[in-house]
């Protein structure tokens, strides 16, 4: 053990008492005070003659006492030990003390000197940056799933918005508003019950200039007092009249920031606190990122809604010229055959026969036309009509269309999964109308086989056929079919060459319940 000069001997006495840092020297053996600077006895809060004796735990928090004696026992000589602990004040007050301890020899005693420091501000600014870093972490995620649920859905959900908008941001009452001409109108709201009820809540205003004067620019407004002098709270009570009024009740503090996209303004987020002054610049960031994101969301479902309604109108228009190129035709033709039937009958019945088979071959097409469209029109029967049905349907409206024979044959029966079901009902649809438009074949064969490792259609044509390639960049229906049954996991092939007709398969391998039953060809002349 390494043996220092007496403190006490006149050259150092001085060193000791005017260090700035407490001093304290603790016997080993008893863990008492045996001296103590005077900087020390301010700290700990005691005069030095009611240090001097006092049991060094008494000064360490009291579950820290244990520990403590383990700790200064196993300082070694020659080093210096350092250590961060909580020390009591003799009032009971606790402070962060940094502690720096060297075994040493003090007047023939094994003793310990420990350089005292009140880090409590440093400490308490490390944990107060802690607490920023962890809350600025917290709110960055709760940011970015706001972010991400908002970006995931072409549907607006306003109350959710809300609802997440709480989590950052205390609030008395929020509102979430689309502008619409000179309305603001609250899409969701979230508060009081009284306020909840007034929903549907619209706020008219007839000044344009007084939203632009609340929205500042475009840019978050905080108003610290509603009922305030403040010319932002008079130009907010002028414009929440009438309806509006229930927005101010019960509130002091205001946050409204404006929804904008394109330079313009569509709506607002609103939020509003019984506290004068509560939100902070911080609170107007956090919210503004947030309206940031419901604008891009209101903006995506308006033109969700917009080419929802233009998928619409293309199928109406789709549907009507289905109904005036094959419908319409075949029942004009089966119309001209029956005004003149009676006549040719008279005449030449063997050509009445015939053209009595035409008409009945024209009418079942057109039936079956009329059929395919109201299952498109309503897709529960395209998807609750067993597939052979379907493909049979298909067969009869080609058959009509093109007055050529058709053959559909069914192998086996199965359960399709709706999607794969409608993907290959569509597939079919668009290689006959194929057939329809380019083939000018005069006989088409359709096969549909079931067995337990999926199904396959095989539709073959005698036509003019193509060169699969040399096809034009303007005919991409061959491309877009690929997709189709790439969606579904199925094989497309299609096999054809000028002259020689085409043939197309499509296989679709997944287990399907089958229920084997002999081959049922049906022939459309």
């Amino acid at each position: 053990m390494s043996v220092l000069p007496d403190l006490y001997a006149e050259s150092y006495q001085s060193i000791f008492e005017a260090a700035s840092d407490g001093l304290m020297i603790v016997n080993r053996e008893t863990g008492g005070v045996v001296n103590a600077n005077p900087a020390a006895c301010a700290m700990y809060g005691y005069a030095r003659e009611e240090l001097i004796g006092l049991p060094m735990t008494h000064l360490v928090q009291p579950g820290s006492r244990a520990s403590f004696d383990q700790y200064t026992q196993g300082i070694q000589p020659g080093n210096v030990s350092e250590g961060l602990a909580v020390h009591l004040r003799k009032n009971g007050w606790p402070f962060h003390a940094e502690v720096r301890w060297t075994a040493f020899t003090y007047r023939d005693q094994s003793c310990l000197l420990g350089m005292v420091r009140d880090v409590s501000d440093r400490v308490q600014a490390e944990q107060m940056l802690k607490r920023q870093v962890e809350s600025h972490a917290r709110e960055q995620a709760i940011l970015l799933e706001i972010s991400q649920t908002l970006a995931s859905s072409l549907e607006l959900k306003p109350g959710e918005i809300l609802d997440r908008l709480r989590v950052l941001i205390e609030y008395t009452h929020a509102g979430l508003f689309a502008l619409e001409d000179s309305t603001l109108a609250a899409l969701a709201v979230r508060g009081t019950p009284e306020l909840e009820r007034a929903m549907p809540l619209e706020i008219q205003f007839s000044d344009p200039h007084a939203l632009t004067a609340l929205s500042d620019g475009q840019q978050p407004n905080r108003i610290a007092d509603v009922w305030s002098t403040d010319p932002a709270a008079q130009v907010l009570r002028s414009l929440l009249k009438n309806q509006g009024t229930i927005l101010l009740e019960g509130v002091r503090a205001w946050l409204w920031v404006p929804l904008t996209a394109k330079g313009r303004i569509i709506g607002g987020l609103t939020a509003a606190h019984a506290e004068p002054g509560y939100f902070t610049a911080h609170h107007a960031d956090l919210a503004l990122t947030i309206a940031n994101q419901a604008a891009i969301t209101m903006i995506n479902a308006e033109l969700y809604e917009h080419a929802q309604a233009l998928a619409k109108l293309e199928e109406r228009q789709r549907l009507a010229q289905e109904l005036h190129d094959a419908v319409n035709q075949s029942l004009f033709s089966a119309g001209l055959i029956a005004e003149v039937l009676p006549r040719l009958w008279e005449q030449n019945p063997a050509e009445g026969r015939r053209s009595l088979e035409d008409l009945r071959r024209l009418t079942r097409g057109a039936l079956a036309e009329m059929r395919g469209l109201l299952a498109e029109l309503r897709p529960v029967i395209m998807t609750g009509t067993d597939f052979g049905d379907l493909l049979r349907q298909l067969g009869n409206a080609l058959a009509g269309r093109i007055n050529t024979p058709v053959s559909v044959s069914v192998t086996g029966r199965g359960v399709l999964p709706a999607d794969v079901q409608v993907a290959l009902y569509r597939l079919c649809q668009e290689t006959l109308s194929n057939i329809a438009k380019h083939a000018e074949a005069s006989q088409v064969q359709i096969r549909l086989r079931y067995d337990s490792d999926g199904v396959e259609v095989y539709i073959k044509d005698n036509g003019h056929g193509f060169d699969p390639e040399n096809i034009s960049l303007g005919h991409s229906g061959l491309s877009m079919m690929g997709e189709r049954a790439k969606a579904i996991g199925a094989v497309l092939s299609i096999t054809s060459a000028p002259g020689n007709g085409t043939t197309v398969t499509i296989r679709w391998a997944e287990a399907v319940d089958v229920a084997q039953t002999a081959d049922a060809e049906q022939k459309v002349l």
